[in-house]
């Protein structure tokens, strides 16, 4: 009861605090719109018509433009880049553009617009902060990448990742440059070679972000709408102070036993290539050499950290050069497919089926069965014997057990697992 009150409590604060705030509108495109409070630009960016934001020449440019507008302007110190999309900060970039594109020209022309853009946005004067919330991948992450302070809410939906690979890509704006240094070679390079995404408070924990904000409870608006809120109250804050002069810009440089597992790799060229080494003989143990969009962001990688000067050219370069192989093609070929195959193109079925039936209380069928139980009225387990239903009950029983000891579990299932675990 307390916690839910100091929620409202902060909930109507925030609101306060909101109103005594001076906000200028200015410029608003398709996809941007920027304004100004007490000397912070803001810039959020929300496609219409679409639940995510995704990264294409149109986008860009919009972005590009609204980042230019506020960076002229006298009267913005700093500035935040934020989504207007709760779930969303920018979710990386738009594939069809990429399949579109014939050659590899093309495809280096579009990576280093984009580096160039990102160049911009970490050479600006002006302090720059990255608000994160919900996805933040691919393209999305490097824009945050450029900036130079991130904040990130912390809920279910914030992740941030660089799955370029799983397209037989790699991040050809700036990423395989910026965050090897970020927060070292052996965190690194797994985030590129496998495309797994960090919550919030393991990106903090990385040094992937610098500032992590707990999301708001019920108030006066709806918990995501409150929360996100916050996030752009909280990062036009830490703008304003980076400003001013009240908070200085993180240090990257890492001391300790930490600090010689970020710094090493970096800085030592024979530890540096033992990685290297390992990083190429765990690709191919697990590729066969069969994918080689692994072994070029090995190479980008390695490129930039020994000869600065030419590593963004070489990402550009090998980006080209992966977009136009089969197994990019193919790739990207089966995410469309995957695409197609989550629609629905029956449209809305003319009565909804009450009972559902799984033949079959294996581990798929029990796991089915689990994530149905809260949509039919009645669910039927079926199998050839006893004894394997009997299994296929206790896995059932099992998950749900954990989940009604679980802070996370819905209020509204309780009932539904009491009357499971009392086999009424």
């Amino acid at each position: 009861m307390l916690h839910g009150f100091k929620s409202f409590r902060n909930s109507v604060n925030h609101v306060r605090h909101l109103r005594n705030r001076i906000c200028t509108r200015g410029l608003t495109n398709k996809h941007c719109e920027t304004s100004i409070k007490n000397g912070v630009g803001i810039l959020k960016f929300d496609t219409p018509g679409s639940k995510v934001n995704a990264l294409n020449e149109e986008f860009s440019y919009d972005c590009k433009e609204a980042f230019e507008e506020l960076r002229d302007n006298p009267e913005v110190k700093s500035m935040v880049f934020i989504s207007g999309k709760p779930d969303c900060f920018i979710a990386g970039a738009d594939i069809n553009m990429l399949a579109a594109c014939e050659t590899k020209e093309e495809i280096m022309k579009l990576s280093k617009g984009g580096q160039e853009f990102m160049q911009q946005m970490e050479d600006c004067k002006k302090p720059v902060v990255a608000a994160i919330s919900g996805s933040c991948m691919g393209g999305g992450l490097e824009i945050a990448l450029a900036c130079h302070y991130r904040v990130a809410l912390d809920t279910k939906k914030t992740s941030l990742a660089l799955p370029e690979v799983m397209l037989g890509l790699l991040p050809g704006s700036g990423g395989t440059q910026r965050l090897p240094p970020l927060i070292g070679l052996p965190n690194a390079l797994p985030m590129m070679l496998t495309g797994a995404g960090k919550n919030a408070k393991q990106a903090k924990k990385l040094g992937l972000v610098d500032l992590v904000i707990k999301s708001l409870g019920p108030g006066v608006k709806d918990p995501k709408t409150l929360s996100h809120d916050y996030l752009e109250s909280c990062a036009t804050d830490v703008a304003r102070q980076l400003a001013d002069g009240t908070l200085k810009k993180p240090k990257r440089t890492k001391s300790g036993i930490k600090g010689l597992s970020h710094n090493l790799p970096l800085n030592n060229k024979m530890l540096r290539n033992y990685v290297f080494k390992q990083a190429t003989k765990e690709v191919m143990k697990k590729t066969h050499g069969l994918y080689p969009a692994p072994l070029k962001i090995i190479d980008s990688v390695k490129n930039g950290l020994e000869s600065p000067s030419t590593g963004y050219a070489r990402e550009c370069e090998n980006f080209g050069d992966l977009a136009m192989t089969d197994e990019s093609r193919a790739l990207q070929s089966i995410f469309f497919g995957k695409q197609a195959c989550e629609k629905n193109h029956f449209g809305k079925p003319e009565r909804m089926p009450q009972n559902m039936a799984v033949l079959g209380a294996g581990l798929m069928g029990a796991g089915i069965a689990t994530v149905s139980l809260d949509k039919f009225p009645k669910v039927i387990l079926k199998d050839v014997s006893d004894t394997a239903l009997s299994k296929g009950e206790d896995m059932v029983r099992d998950v749900f057990q954990k989940k009604e000891k679980s802070t996370d579990c819905d209020s509204a299932l309780i009932p539904l697992l009491r009357k499971i675990f009392s086999g009424k």
